[in-house]
């Protein structure tokens, strides 16, 4: 695989070819990933739930995105990095600074952030100093208890125009690419179609940009109920590394997701 950089994923977004990401967070699988050709990998805050075991992403520090960064980055060379900044660790400038620097010399592309209006000076702080910041707006995990669980986000208008204005606020304070998550299907396509970044969606149906999963939903070993969007492709594959090609081609063609697994 090439070096996939920035600029390459505005460049698909231009030419409309959708493309596949993925979570990841040990060396073998960022490997294995990569190798199958997946161009985006995301170390989320969501290695609280599905490595560490907690209940949320909440625990999470940035010692453990720094350490699975490293590991990710080693596996996947080539790959286009997104870290998150867990929850309380970008609240004021100073902080968000000296944090991302450490995810960004772990070996990260760029930073991942949730939230709206209030992100705007340390967006424009950060890309002052050249770092690559991810918006991510919708259902944020960080947010849980304050949204009182995981919901659709959206479906008000009143809702609908915020997430819409929080889209453009963010693109003018600088971030360079956006997470859509658990939003109507004719939602995300509004804001991606309105944004000149590159907008990723989980559960945000098909007319993004680009399409993420966690890894374990995408082959089938959560346990309990998943959300809606969640297909395991690794049914009917006879290995992981056919169920990553299904993935890819599937989020390529717009085959997935489909109504089934959209709101």
């Amino acid at each position: 695989m090439e070096y996939v950089t920035i600029s390459t994923l505005n460049n698909w977004k231009q030419k409309k070819n959708k493309f596949a990401a993925v979570t990841a967070y040990d060396f073998s699988f960022a490997r294995l990933f990569s190798n199958q050709g997946i161009p985006v990998m995301l170390i989320g805050d969501s290695l609280g739930m599905t490595i560490q075991g907690h209940s949320s992403t909440l625990p999470v520090k940035i010692k453990d995105i720094e350490y699975h960064t490293r590991a990710v980055r080693k596996g996947a060379p080539h790959s286009f990095l997104l870290s998150d900044l867990p929850f309380m660790s970008y609240c004021e400038t100073k902080q968000a600074l000296k944090n991302t620097a450490k995810i960004i010399q772990s070996g990260a592309n760029m930073i991942k952030i949730e939230g709206g209006k209030w992100l705007k000076k340390i967006i424009k702080e950060l890309c002052d100093r050249s770092i690559l910041v991810c918006g991510h707006i919708g259902l944020t995990p960080q947010s849980f208890n304050y949204l009182s669980g995981y919901k659709v986000q959206g479906k008000e208008k009143k809702d609908e125009n915020r997430l819409i204005d929080e889209a453009f606020l963010l693109e003018e304070a600088g971030i360079k690419m956006l997470v859509v998550e658990c939003i109507p299907s004719i939602l995300a396509q509004k804001i991606t179609n309105n944004l000149s970044i590159p907008v990723i969606g989980i559960g945000a149906g098909k007319n993004t940009d680009g399409q993420i999963l966690v890894m374990q939903d995408l082959l089938g070993i959560t346990e309990g109920k998943t959300p809606k969007f969640v297909k395991n492709f690794l049914t009917g594959s006879s290995s992981i590394q056919e169920a990553i090609k299904k993935y890819i081609n599937e989020v390529k063609e717009g085959v997935y997701p489909n109504p089934k697994y959209s709101f």
